[in-house]
């Protein structure tokens, strides 16, 4: 069953705000540190417990669905080497049904009665705030694995999808190189399309673009006639649409589009949530011509990423394709594997600090854990072909360092972080 939800409600979990906070801490059970007993119990017997916490139902599983698929392929291929630290890694599935304190209440879950010694999840950034308060009080761990707005640094997540620097900023930069300035900004209302929105708005003024738009839809929400509506009257000639919606109201969305006949020769569409697994799942007549703005897509040429597709359709199936969400997911369970083996342990402060400085080959190319917890990543902008998979028509030469702090707006102008230096921590003056 598909889970509605209204703007208030999203506003209030995607804010992370201090009713959310006191909320969680009444219905959790009380805080406890975990560098000692929890993950002892974790890590018991001839396994160590892991939480894969998605939403497996509700309007976001047309893309949570994809991502658990490969963190358990991550899973099965560590346990057939070996597994970690001699220890087979035994995953704890949680469904977060795309309802935010669904996802809160599962992860204090994962936390207090499976003992996870540490959890792989979340995609909206609606679904990570809510759990934010959840990890920070139980001092536990999250490797969150989609691209997201920026604006924080949290000591308690390992992020590695994309930081605004290296998706959404270069696909603004390249927009208004090749396709125009004039931009109108689609999203879902939620925190990370309302803060993404509020990062490309300064951008065009700083680069002499000119934000002509602005809607919202909620989340699961089809009724999309009235934001193309406003799409014509504002851009009657034609222009850039800047696409951060979530979930199936792209499927929504997409059709209508063609339909009122807003192609991409005039209308360039740059999604920064729209992978080969939405262009299947929408249909990729709909989507063929428009763009996309990640750090890997399947066609991607390295020895590592041929690989990795051709093991992960012979494990789902040849019909089966992979994105960026996914290989996100996928390495991030490789890199904590190293983290564990450099730290010796499955203690969560070693475990931390050993997690800053890992690199992995990965499918998109290599990457490494930079101390703000956020991962190089090259950036790449791709074009829907017939085929349903992307042409890179741009991409950076190497991997780009990321920035959790946004340096487009004036409020985190100027800030870093870095929790490997105490005194610096999660937000500091350059």
């Amino acid at each position: 069953m598909v889970t509605r939800f209204n703007r208030r409600k999203f506003l209030v979990y995607g804010s992370a705000t201090l009713g959310t906070s006191m909320l969680l801490k009444a219905c959790s059970s009380p805080t406890t540190t975990t560098t000692g007993g929890a993950d002892k119990a974790a890590s018991g017997g001839d396994t160590v417990k892991v939480g894969i916490l998605h939403s497996l139902s509700g309007t976001m599983a047309i893309s949570e669905t994809t991502v658990v698929d490969a963190e358990l392929l991550a899973i099965k291929e560590i346990n057939a080497a070996g597994g970690v630290l001699g220890k087979k890694i035994e995953p704890i599935k949680e469904d977060g049904a795309s309802d935010w304190p669904t996802f809160a209440e599962k992860a204090g879950k994962l936390i207090d009665q499976d003992k996870v010694a540490t959890i792989f999840g979340c995609w909206t950034s609606a679904s990570r705030k809510a759990v934010l308060p959840v990890f920070e009080s139980k001092n536990h761990m999250l490797w969150y694995p989609v691209q997201y707005e920026g604006q924080e640094c949290s000591k308690n997540i390992f992020y590695t999808g994309a930081a605004p620097n290296q998706q959404i900023e270069p696909a603004v930069d390249w927009l208004l190189k090749n396709k125009g300035k004039e931009f109108f900004l689609v999203g879902s209302d939620y925190v990370f399309p309302r803060t993404a929105n509020t990062i490309i708005k300064e951008q065009l003024k700083a680069k002499g673009g000119k934000t002509v738009g602005e809607d919202y839809l909620p989340l699961g929400n089809t009724e999309v006639t009235p934001i193309i509506t406003k799409i014509k009257a504002a851009l009657p000639k034609g222009g850039v649409i800047f696409n951060s919606l979530n979930g199936d109201s792209n499927v929504a969305f997409f059709k209508q589009l063609q339909g009122a006949g807003l192609t991409p020769d005039k209308y360039p569409t740059m999604s920064v949530s729209i992978a080969e697994e939405e262009v299947r799942q929408i249909g990729k007549d709909f989507l063929k011509g428009h763009f996309a703005s990640w750090n890997y897509f399947q066609t991607v040429e390295t020895p590592e990423n041929k690989k990795w597709v051709k093991d992960f359709k012979a494990e789902y199936g040849a019909d089966r394709v992979t994105n960026d969400p996914m290989e996100a997911a996928y390495i991030m369970v490789y890199l904590w594997k190293q983290a564990v083996e450099k730290a010796g342990t499955f203690d969560l402060e070693p475990v931390r600090a050993a997690a800053i400085g890992q690199s992995f080959a990965a499918p998109e190319g290599p990457v490494k854990m930079f101390p703000n917890h956020h991962i190089s990543k090259t950036v790449r902008i791709g074009k829907v072909r017939d085929d349903g998979l992307f042409d890179i028509v741009e991409a950076t030469p190497g991997p780009v360092n990321p920035q959790p702090w946004n340096q487009y707006v004036p409020d985190t102008k100027g800030y870093a972080c870095d929790w490997s230096d105490p005194a610096k921590g999660g937000k500091y003056k350059i």
